[in-house]
């Protein structure tokens, strides 16, 4: 071994390079990785687990500059890392490791929710002998058509990035090359390296270089300033331009300069989930959420509107409401974006640069002009109008009230009241069933890191994993976790890893003995709520159509080690809230039991969500949801008609591909 290198084992070297890595936008420097998530078995014990212990002992003072954390659940720490890297607006994440086989394929739910947030994180998992020395193993997945197959290769379309580390010499590329993607703004995502069980515990000489601090520099790539012009062109001629504000828009940190943009010119904003919050609540341009779970003022303006300037949105089916939320004739499309690939989408003008870069400069290309009076006018009246609904639906009427069975709230007056009585600091996070559709119609967001949902991949179980990636990113704000009792039995085993670092989050907990949001799109569809309700097998029909099943989740809560209050009423809710802000930040979990009726909804978006029902049935409530479906199909738009495409007309052309 010559002075300029060092001999580790492949483990070794891979854990002194995570902790030497550091991200940088606008001269502001963090580590890359704030630790490791891990669970050890056969496949990483000996290799990275043994790697991080030796790296904790060696600094003297305990984990040093990459913690090690135990989880509970391999997906879950996925999630609790992607939870993280995006409340630090995608500049840190988290390392995971797991073992072989099934530790390591339990990440891979956790993968395409990365990937398909745009959402950066580490996964290391295990695999089996690259030397073949002892082969067939345990777990090992055996192919006749191809011998160097192993279950990690299902990481492959998952991920932004995969590689096997077969040899320790391929290390060092693939390491760097994996630095590249999980600090590129436009192509980051699940960045996985799979570790075979010996190579891990295989020593080399490394040269010193490798594991000298690197800075990695996060790119604000400006938009071709041609190109700002014709987008300014196009804005210029419509009578109804309208924004769709998108995650781009946080993870730029672009708000102020949308907040400048809007104020200037009069053009309303609408919200997807992960760009809820660009506006933050009372801004006069915040028409609010768009789309299927969208206001019915975002929604009223987008199907009249003429211009859709898209900004760092990817326009998933719920923003289009499957393609019918934007209905004007000849509707064009400008798209700032800094993935060309979300760019190109609806034939609109492509704008590729970073969010806060292209907001600024059309702003000052767009010096001067503003929509008229008339049209600002409305987006008063139209938010007004439904803000007067979302109060109607956090304080429900006497008629509401007197409907409920003793001891249930509607879950509307739940949301109200956290959102009330929380501070603007504080975070709401969710991430499916019909939670996620009520607080993007109707929270209120202050502050432009105080909204947390999940919605991409709308993963059942994130919610609770999640609140601990995001209190680890910001110990000073208060994390509110909602959460269905279904979400809730898919994965509270993080509860005790929040136990274990006495990490203090709030989890609102909703008992509605059942699938809120699918029963009610089962209903929709005609199928009558069938198989979404948590109930027994009825003797007299053999059906799940019995008793309510005599379930504690409050009691599950307590058994994990969490503190756990009991409400059934309003007022006992807002103690309970009151009691739970007031808690030690280092106290670990308190669970809020609440029973809601699932049959109470939320207002409603005046919005379609395509999902194909039965073309044929004998059930009439099927045949009349078929009718329905067809009707809503009808005004599906492809956004690629001849009038979209048709030359420049005085800064009227839509396509400058």
């Amino acid at each position: 071994m010559s002075e300029a290198s060092v001999r580790l084992t492949v483990a070794q070297a891979l854990v002194r390079f995570l902790g030497a890595q550091w991200s940088e936008r606008d001269g502001e420097r963090q580590r890359l990785f704030a630790g490791v998530l891990g669970i050890f078995g056969h496949g990483n014990v000996a290799g990275v687990g043994q790697a991080l212990l030796q790296a904790e002992l060696a600094s003297g003072e305990g984990p040093g500059h990459l913690p090690y954390v135990l989880a509970r659940n391999e997906q879950a720490m996925v999630h609790t890392s992607v939870a993280y890297a995006k409340q630090k607006d995608r500049l840190q994440t988290w390392a995971c490791t797991a073992s072989v086989g099934p530790g390591s394929t339990n990440m891979l739910t956790g993968a395409a929710l990365a990937t398909i947030n745009r959402i950066p994180v580490l996964l290391l998992p295990s695999s089996t002998f690259a030397t073949r020395s002892a082969g067939p193993l345990l777990q090992e997945l055996e192919q006749p058509h191809g011998g160097d197959l192993t279950v990690n290769d299902a990481f492959r379309p998952l991920s932004r990035f995969y590689d096997e580390v077969r040899r320790p010499e391929q290390l060092p590329s693939i390491l760097l090359s994996a630095m590249r993607v999980l600090t590129d703004p436009a192509e980051t995502g699940a960045v996985t390296i799979s570790l075979p069980q010996d190579v891990q515990a295989e020593a080399h000489d490394w040269p010193l270089e490798l594991f000298a601090e690197r800075t990695h520099h996060v790119a604000r790539p400006p938009a071709e300033p041609s190109r700002v012009e014709q987008a300014a062109q196009i804005i210029r001629s419509a009578q109804r331009p309208m924004i769709i504000a998108g995650g781009g828009v946080h993870y730029s940190g672009a708000e102020d300069a949308l907040a400048t943009l809007c104020a200037a010119t009069g053009i309303p904003v609408g919200e997807t989930q992960a760009g809820k919050g660009s506006l933050l609540h009372g801004h006069p341009q915040l028409l609010g959420a768009v789309g299927s779970t969208g206001t019915t003022a975002a929604n009223a303006v987008a199907a009249q509107a003429d211009v859709v300037i898209g900004i760092g949105t990817r326009y998933q089916d719920f923003t289009t409401a499957s393609r019918t939320a934007f209905a004007a004739e000849g509707v064009r499309f400008v798209n700032l974006n800094i993935a060309s690939f979300d760019a190109v989408k609806h034939s609109g003008l492509t704008v590729v640069g970073d969010a806060r870069e292209a907001i600024t400069a059309l702003t000052d290309v767009l010096a001067g002009w503003s929509v008229d009076d008339g049209y600002r006018e409305e987006q008063t009246r139209l938010w007004a109008d439904w803000d007067a609904q979302v109060e109607a639906a956090h304080h429900p009427s006497s008629q509401v009230t007197d409907a409920l069975a003793e001891g249930l709230l509607t879950q509307g007056a739940v949301l109200g009241l956290v959102n009330e009585l929380s501070d603007p600091r504080d975070v709401v996070l969710c991430a499916a069933g019909s939670m996620p559709g009520d607080l993007h119609k109707s929270w209120r967001v202050r502050d432009r890191r105080g909204y947390h949902v999940e919605y991409g991949y709308s993963c059942m179980g994130y919610e609770i994993p999640a609140s601990i990636g995001i209190r680890w990113a910001d110990p000073t704000r208060e994390v509110f976790a909602m959460v269905g009792d279904g979400g809730y039995l898919m994965m509270p085993t993080e509860l005790v890893t929040a136990v274990q670092e006495r990490t203090k989050v709030i989890v609102v907990l909703v008992q509605n003995q059942g699938f809120h949001s699918i029963g009610s799109l089962s209903q929709d569809l005609g199928s009558q709520r069938f198989g979404t309700a948590y109930r027994g097998r009825s003797d007299a029909s053999g059906r799940l159509d019995g008793e309510v099943l005599p379930v504690d989740l409050a009691a599950n809560a307590r058994s994990l080690g969490c503190h756990v209050i009991e409400v059934h009423d309003r007022p006992g809710l807002a103690a309970a809230i009151a009691e739970a802000k007031a808690a030690p930040t280092d106290g670990g979990p308190i669970v809020i039991h609440v029973e809601t009726d699932p049959l109470v909804h939320g207002p409603d978006s005046a919005s379609w969500w395509e999902v194909p029902v039965s073309e044929v049935s004998d059930l009439d409530s099927t045949r009349t949801a078929r009718v329905e479906y067809e009707r809503h199909k009808a005004g599906q738009r492809s956004h690629l008609d001849p009038a979209d495409l048709s030359p420049d007309d005085g800064g009227k052309q839509q396509n400058h591909n």
